[in-house]
């Protein structure tokens, strides 16, 4: 099992990063909080869990053991899978999804894309004592933006949610509406407001 790679970042975008270590090119499925992580850098280490099936091999990977570990017990949750995990911690920084699951917050969960009632409750019934251990481990969130150009930060966006599983019409329309009412909003806090109208 892989634990981590460390090298440079030959791509980065909102849902996707290519790690190049000893010239090769590692794909790595990311959540939106990783991408704010490493964006502006060259290189990096990133955490990283390995899905490995009959038809695919898939690399997840984080920018904490942290966020790591709340995949980890969101994929253990009955009818929680790999991509929901990835919603779920794009939506919410890793403290925030602590408190909602420690609080026992069911509609910050149901705001979620492909996250229901039954779902949300399973979730917080699930992982309600398990996150407790964690919440010492939890730092502080950071924040880490730059000025983007607002065609660049639509592209981003779009492409994003696209790979999220999102129609690429609904996504423009959305994140059109979304720069239109706050023209200097960081591509994250775009796709973040983007999870919760489609």
């Amino acid at each position: 099992m892989i634990d981590y790679i460390k090298g440079e970042i030959a791509d980065l975008a909102p849902a996707r990063m290519v790690m190049e270590c000893y010239g090769i090119g590692y794909e790595i499925n990311i959540s939106l909080t990783t991408f704010t992580a490493y964006q502006g850098k060259k290189e990096g280490k990133i955490f990283v869990y390995e899905v490995i099936r009959e038809d695919v091999h898939l690399l997840y990977g984080f920018a904490t053991v942290l966020e790591r570990e709340l995949f980890l017990l969101l994929t253990s949750v009955s009818g929680v899978g790999p991509n929901t995990a990835r919603m779920i911690l794009s939506s919410f920084q890793p403290t925030e999804l602590i408190q909602v699951i420690a609080s026992k917050d069911e509609t910050a969960l149901t705001s979620v894309k492909g996250i229901g009632l039954k779902t949300a409750q399973r979730i917080l019934v699930d992982l309600k004592n398990k996150v407790k251990s964690m919440e010492a481990l939890a730092p502080a969130a950071t924040s880490n933006t730059r000025a983007v150009p607002q065609t660049e930060v639509a592209e981003e966006a779009v492409a994003a949610l696209v790979m999220l599983g999102f129609q690429k019409a609904a996504s423009q329309k959305v994140v059109t509406s979304i720069l239109k009412n706050d023209p200097a909003s960081p591509v994250e806090q775009v796709i973040k407001s983007a999870l919760k109208m489609l």
